[in-house]
């Protein structure tokens, strides 16, 4: 059992700590942090637990914007943020510190790193594993499964479009999801690699079904959101014991990503560009601000498909009841 990395405030020492300490792998989240954040983050996991734990890391991936579409969006958005007091970000780029957390993961030495929106090459992966840390790759196709294999990574996270949270698929981000159960079997037609199903998994069944389809092992996500050791914020815990609808947006990042619909999605989802994390920026003072009234209605309210699943429970008890479940079915 795997806890997912829940960038952007769910993910904190405690649950990463608390996942590992009930006999899974708590993966802390590195992205939107500075190495030196995420540093203190790897020391707070380790006066919690002395069990394995893994970092998540964004690779920082470029693919080409429409500068004047980015501009007309961040325009657009101007009177989304006089609402909340405030001015839209910079339309930027940024590779998220990436040398900076590759030296603190050699450094640091968690039991595993895994890789978000892409793969590195080859020569990354082997100075990673030549100091212990198993290296995990992210893929959403059979395409980028392949091609972490040959970078010799020595597990692949397949995730499926039921997923919540951004879709860590590679270069051209692409609404054209595939679910995970077929995913995991087309994945395992061509590689040997042990698999991580990831996505809509939050009960026994789903483990199960996971597993006969392929997967070595399953991640939680989304399940883990009402937990009491998840940073998850108010507004996003209360859409999140609600059952509205969940959709694929580009509205909030740029970058396809899965989330209980709001009114923010419904009114800029069909003018958002492609454009990560350029979108990202720009949005991120709206999204702060909404999210400090409680106001969900411009948060990214990121979920999966089977977030009524979720339970607020502490995250031990979760993996232990789920792990039970499974053995149920």
């Amino acid at each position: 059992m795997v806890g997912a990395p829940l960038a952007g405030g769910p993910s904190t020492p405690a649950l990463t700590a608390a996942v590992s300490n009930a006999g899974g792998l708590g993966f802390l989240a590195a992205g939107y942090m500075l190495a030196a954040d995420v540093e203190g983050e790897i020391a707070a996991v380790r006066s919690a637990t002395e069990r394995p734990f893994g970092v998540n890391v964004f690779y920082p991936a470029r693919d080409e914007v429409d500068d004047s579409a980015l501009a007309a969006y961040a325009d657009r958005l101007r009177g989304e943020a006089a609402r909340y007091g405030v001015e839209p970000g910079q339309a930027r780029w940024s590779d998220d510190d990436w040398q900076a957390k590759l030296e603190l993961v050699r450094r640091e030495r968690p039991a595993a790193v895994s890789f978000t929106f892409g793969c590195p090459e080859r020569q990354t992966v082997e100075s990673l594993r030549a100091v212990g840390v198993a290296v995990w790759c992210t893929v959403t196709s059979v395409a980028e499964a392949e091609t972490a294999a040959v970078a010799g990574v020595d597990a692949l996270v397949v995730q499926g479009g039921e997923a919540g949270g951004h879709q860590g698929s590679f270069l051209r981000d692409s609404r054209q999801v595939v679910p995970l159960l077929p995913l995991l079997a087309d994945v395992a037609r061509v590689t040997d690699l042990p698999l991580v199903g990831a996505g809509g998994i939050a009960d026994g069944g789903g483990v199960a079904a996971a597993l006969a389809a392929g997967a070595s092992a399953v991640q939680l996500g989304t399940a883990l959101l009402l937990t009491p050791e998840a940073g998850t914020s108010e507004p996003h815990r209360q859409a999140l014991r609600g059952d509205g609808p969940t959709t694929l947006t580009r509205a909030f990042t740029g970058r396809t990503a899965r989330g209980i619909v709001n009114r923010f999605i419904r009114e800029h989802e069909q003018a958002a560009p492609r454009g990560y994390p350029e979108i990202h920026y720009v949005t991120a003072p709206i999204r702060a601000a909404a999210r400090a009234t409680g106001d969900a209605e411009a948060v990214n309210l990121w979920a999966g498909e089977s977030y009524r699943l979720a339970r607020e429970e502490p995250a031990a008890e979760l993996v232990e009841r789920v792990v039970a479940d499974r053995r149920s079915a």
